[in-house]
């Protein structure tokens, strides 16, 4: 992840950025960013790397395939930390988000059609995250899905409230909080159903077996790389440290968003694993793991009530600190594409409704799960390609992107797709 500064340390020029006012502020002295004190941002946007969909896709890999697919976490950690640094690289180096330089080089019908589907696929993507909610308060207390996904929009719509220029460690410090509940109720699970190292060294060998756990794999993947994570980070190192100028403080901010976000994908990689291993090791061949009430049943009988409520307390984390950064994201789409002045909490509504439409219709939340998984299928490759197109090109990042980088991320972005692809199809076929 090197950078390959121009021979006249050329400093892009500042702009007017669309959105929030108070972003687009410009420092213009050398800064000392320190690697610790910088982190956050990463942290925030793993949060994507933890929503229900995470858990739905490792429960079943592990519960049906036992240790087969462990090399799919392993490998899609590392994509992701890739593509996250390109998307963090792309906000420092510009001062924009990844949105706002979409629509600075689009046509107006391009633009207004690359909105439509981002805002569908962040309305998808907050589906799954409410029905994760949702799902854990039903199996916590009982109370119908509806209320639960009330519960969930609204508990979110406060957190969201703390987000702002002079709120932002606050509410980054929240997130952080809300990951390590998760990955401290995943890690006490882990430690009671007692997996096979043996069995998870050999699962890191890459394989299928079937068509089946091909489509199981493309399924975990598209749960992994997350399009609303993609257009955030951008915004995130934006809204934290407004528009850094001197080069030598840019340097300094690129290895600490490096350092940020090697640690936040290692630790949400760990979570994504140790949910495989969990139910690879406790829950081989129990019936029902296909759904996230069936693995909390499975959990309850197989290791007793307080995996069970652990598991159920992660969840509703989970939901709760996907769906509140998804609002945020979705607030970074509709400011860039449309160029408008929205709050987090007018995307919240944005995206909330239709999430209570669905489960209001009484559509079954499993159902519903797997078609916002569909729909995300869509979205990935319109996001990863003008990603990657930008932050090659000098004349917009300011500094070039090493061939070596290049390659890797066309090659990631090649096999991402392909996946996708595969899951369409297979989803499609039934």
């Amino acid at each position: 992840m090197g950078e390959q500064s121009r021979a006249d340390r050329h400093t892009p020029q500042p702009a007017e950025t669309g959105g929030d006012p108070s972003t687009s502020r410009v420092t213009g002295g050398r800064r000392r960013f320190s690697r610790f004190t910088m982190l956050g941002p990463g942290f925030v946007a793993a949060v994507a790397y933890l929503d229900p969909g995470n858990f739905a896709t490792n429960i079943t890999a592990g519960a049906t395939y036992g240790y087969l697919l462990v090399w799919v976490i392993v490998g899609a950690n590392l994509m992701a930390m890739l593509i996250q640094y390109l998307a963090a690289r792309i906000g420092v180096l510009t001062g924009r988000t990844l949105p706002e330089l979409i629509a600075e080089h689009s046509s107006n019908p391009v633009r207004l059609g690359y909105w439509l589907q981002a805002q569908v696929v962040a309305i998808a993507t907050d589906l799954a995250e409410v029905v994760g909610g949702a799902l854990a308060l039903q199996v916590l207390t009982g109370m119908p899905l509806l209320l639960g996904a009330a519960i969930t929009i609204c508990a979110s719509m406060v957190i969201l409230m703390l987000q702002g220029e002079r709120r932002q460690r606050q509410f980054e410090r929240v997130i952080i909080a809300m990951v390590l509940i998760i990955a401290g109720g995943i890690l006490w699970d882990l430690l009671a159903a007692q997996p096979s190292l043996s069995g998870t060294l050999s699962g890191l060998t890459p394989r299928f077996t079937g068509a089946d756990s091909l489509v199981l794999a493309a399924g975990m993947l598209g749960a992994t790389v997350m399009p609303h994570a993609i257009y955030l980070h951008s915004a995130l190192v934006r809204d934290r440290f407004g528009r850094v100028m001197d080069e030598a403080s840019v340097n300094n901010l690129l290895r600490a968003t490096r350092l940020d976000i090697v640690l936040s994908m290692l630790v949400a990689g760990a979570v994504n694993l140790a949910m495989v291993l969990l139910a690879a090791g406790a829950l081989r061949g129990s019936a029902g793991t296909d759904t996230l009430t069936g693995a909390h049943s499975a959990l309850l009988a197989g290791l007793g009530p307080g995996a069970a409520a652990a598991f159920a307390v992660s969840l509703l984390m989970a939901g709760l600190a996907s769906t509140t950064v998804g609002s945020y994201s979705g607030s970074v789409i509709l400011n860039g594409l449309l160029r408008v002045n929205a709050s987090p909490l007018v995307a919240r509504l944005i995206t909330a409704v239709p999430a209570l439409i669905v489960l209001a219709c009484g559509v079954d939340a499993t159902r519903a799960l797997v078609l916002s998984q569909v729909v995300l299928s869509f979205g990935i490759p319109l996001v990863l390609i003008p990603l990657v197109g930008l932050s090659a090109r000098e004349g917009i990042a300011g500094r070039s992107l090493p061939l070596s980088v290049r390659i890797l991320t066309w090659i990631c972005v090649t096999l991402i797709v392909a996946l996708n692809v595969a899951l369409l199809i297979a989803t499609f076929r039934g």
